[in-house]
């Protein structure tokens, strides 16, 4: 799997966060596992 730039990803292990800020192959690990990608937050309503 490629880092993905501009993407944060995250351990599930210790909750480290890491934003990509350069795009290369492989992955991102901590503790020893792949660190999922986080999903962006939705933005509140502005009704």
């Amino acid at each position: 799997m490629a880092n993905t730039l501009g993407k944060r990803y995250r351990c599930e292990v210790c909750n480290t966060e890491v934003l990509c800020t350069k795009q290369g192959a492989g992955s991102i690990v901590c503790c020893g596992k792949e660190m999922a990608e986080q999903q962006p937050r939705p933005l509140p309503s502005s009704d």
